[in-house]
């Protein structure tokens, strides 16, 4: 445990497998004290996107079986995951608003898992109404807060932000700053990189 933690922006996307597996790892640093996580919106696949190839879907398709049994394996998280080629948007807006209410965590938690363990649609509003209200959210404020500008406006910041530094895919965090860690590393991985990012910072003081 380090006596200051160290912060650590995450870009991800709700539909993201990997994203979801690094989540669960980012969440064991979390409760140990040793990083402060931002959370970054980013989308895999913007609505308006040119349809994915058949043979590229297809692909990601057959390789399902082996991503679960992997997940499972690895992270002890069983994957039932929801409809595929959703708009991640919607709920990457909630996000803003969750973390407005201080329920920021506990809404990104709950969303990955109606999505990649209950199989859940979560670009329908009813979905995320769910979501947000069993993190304690008011549902119709969390509705309202959907069409609000201003939390459209951080998640395109977010993205902004990503592109502006050339980050091409998720999950993609940027530790104290300046140390870029891509893809979904397990806890062991990232722990170490806390301890060298720390060494780091302590040298260079």
């Amino acid at each position: 445990m380090t006596d200051t933690p160290v912060r650590v922006d995450v870009w991800s996307d709700f539909v993201c497998p990997w994203c979801y597996l690094a989540a669960t790892s980012l969440e064991k640093l979390e409760a140990a004290n040793e990083i402060e996580i931002v959370r970054r919106s980013y989308e895999l696949r913007p609505k308006g996107s040119p349809p994915m190839p058949e043979e590229y879907r297809k692909r990601i398709e057959d390789g399902q079986p082996q991503f679960n049994a992997m997940a499972l394996e690895r992270y002890g998280i069983t994957i039932n995951r929801g409809p595929f080629g959703i708009d991640s948007r919607p709920a990457l807006i909630g996000a803003k608003f969750a973390e407005e209410q201080g329920a920021g965590k506990a809404y990104h938690d709950a969303m990955y898992r109606a999505y990649w363990e209950e199989a859940r649609d979560i670009e329908q509003l009813d979905v995320m109404q769910d979501v947000a209200e069993s993190v304690g959210l008011d549902r119709e404020a969390f509705a309202a807060a959907l069409e609000t500008p201003a939390y459209l406006h951080q998640v395109i910041a977010d993205i902004t932000q990503a592109q502006g530094m050339g980050l091409q895919g998720v999950p993609a965090m940027i530790f104290a700053g300046k140390y870029l860690v891509s893809g979904a590393q397990p806890y062991d991985v990232l722990k170490q990189v806390v301890k060298d990012v720390n060494t780091r910072l302590a040298a260079n003081a």
